[in-house]
């Protein structure tokens, strides 16, 4: 068994607050004991236009609100799995990547989000992010940690079940979905697709949210949850936007190994291709 924290925040276009956001979540993880903490997509910042993302971005060595987190798991020994921008391989767009920061501060893993959430939705928001976003090109294995084996995604990916699989055939025991969903998708899709993911998968499914207004323009949904390998919810923040929180549940690895072996999900691949 481990305790895990998710954690739901609502980033501006102020890093130091933001920082200052999730600086209170590690304090409350380390408090609750949790072997690790999960935080959003985007938890550096969301700003207000395409041009004021591209201009915010920095490297992970330049950027005063990832060297803080980094100090934070440094000096807690408490691993984060935290989303962020960083610059892209030109100046018209940025990376959205998540990176798991490990026990000792270092960065051990780096994914960047593959599918871009651009959407015109009937009296809903119009994003594009494809305007300010370079997609990631590969789907990357999951990486041991004291979890087990965990697995990158990001938000927009959650409605992909080919990626999910794909990290369940590469023995993930943990897909995470870090995201900023808005609320109409949010409130018609958002706890189907990862209850579908983890049924589907038999994995846990960790997904921290961003919540509440960031901008005049822009409303996250929330709701981060922890799902078990049976669609369980075992954990929901709600959408309500306030003091940053979070929520814990316990990863049963003799859960997962039951559920596996009970109702083993033998492909077909014979018949369709394998992911």
């Amino acid at each position: 068994m481990a305790l895990v924290a998710v954690g739901q925040l609502t980033s501006t276009a102020s890093m130091a607050n933001n920082l200052r956001q999730c600086q209170l979540l590690v304090k409350k993880a380390v408090k609750a004991g949790a072997r690790a903490l999960f935080l959003p997509e985007a938890s550096d910042y969301i700003a207000s236009s395409g041009e004021e993302t591209i201009k915010m971005a920095k490297s992970a060595q330049e950027s005063e609100f990832l060297v803080g987190l980094q100090e934070e798991a440094r000096r807690e020994k408490l691993p984060i799995h935290v989303g962020v921008h960083e610059p892209g391989q030109d100046s018209r767009r940025v990376k959205n990547t998540v990176l798991w920061i490990d026990e000792r501060g270092e960065i051990a893993q780096r994914y960047q989000k593959i599918h871009l959430f651009d959407v015109d939705i009937k009296n809903g928001p119009v994003l594009k992010e494809s305007n300010s976003v370079e997609p990631g090109g590969q789907i990357l294995p999951p990486f041991n940690t004291p979890l087990g084996k965990v697995a990158s995604t990001i938000c927009f990916d959650l409605r992909f079940p080919e990626i999910s699989l794909a990290l369940k055939r590469q023995g993930a025991d943990i897909i995470t979905f870090p995201s900023a969903f808005t609320v109409p998708t949010g409130k018609a899709h958002w706890e189907i697709l990862l209850r579908a993911r983890a049924i589907e998968t038999q994995s846990y499914v960790i997904a921290a949210a961003q919540v509440g207004r960031h901008n005049e323009k822009r409303v996250s949904y929330g709701h981060s949850m922890i799902i078990d390998p049976w669609g369980t919810v075992l954990a929901d923040l709600g959408g309500n936007d306030g003091e940053p929180e979070i929520a814990t549940a316990e990863i049963d690895f003799e859960l997962l190994k039951k559920i596996r072996r009970e109702m083993p999900l033998a492909r077909r691949t014979d018949v369709y291709p394998a992911v």
